[in-house]
């Protein structure tokens, strides 16, 4: 019985820290790609044409991407920042599936790590 109970603040702790570790890990990720963005990638900008909405929507997606990283790693915000880049998953998806053909592993794995980043900051 007494070892369950210390056990419980360890298990807290390491979730507590995994999940800040997932947070900064994905905010790092999406600032990269958002700002990849905004400095107009020369492969991006040629994806965003296949895409066929105008590099107005490269712009805008970069923004989000670097406005949902920050909202990840602010504790207050985190779940907000989640959702955010969830949705941007939801359209890298159509855009992937539909004019880019392209892959669509990137897609799910980021989605999976951001679910996952919810569930490790739930509060107990």
């Amino acid at each position: 019985m007494v070892e369950a109970v210390l056990s419980r603040p360890q298990h807290n702790r390491v979730r507590t820290i995994a999940g800040w570790v997932l947070r900064a890990l994905l905010a790092l990720v999406f600032v990269a790609a958002g700002s990849a963005k905004l400095a107009g990638v020369s492969m991006l900008v040629a994806e965003f044409d296949k895409i066929g909405l105008g590099q107005w929507f490269r712009y805008v997606t970069g923004l989000i991407e670097i406005s949902g990283a920050v909202l990840l790693v602010v504790p207050r915000t985190a779940f907000y920042g989640a959702l955010v880049l969830l949705c941007i998953c939801v359209g890298a998806f159509v855009a992937q599936f539909g004019p880019l053909h392209g892959d669509l592993i990137h897609v799910f794995v980021l989605a999976a790590l951001i679910l996952l980043s919810l569930w490790l900051s739930r509060s107990t």
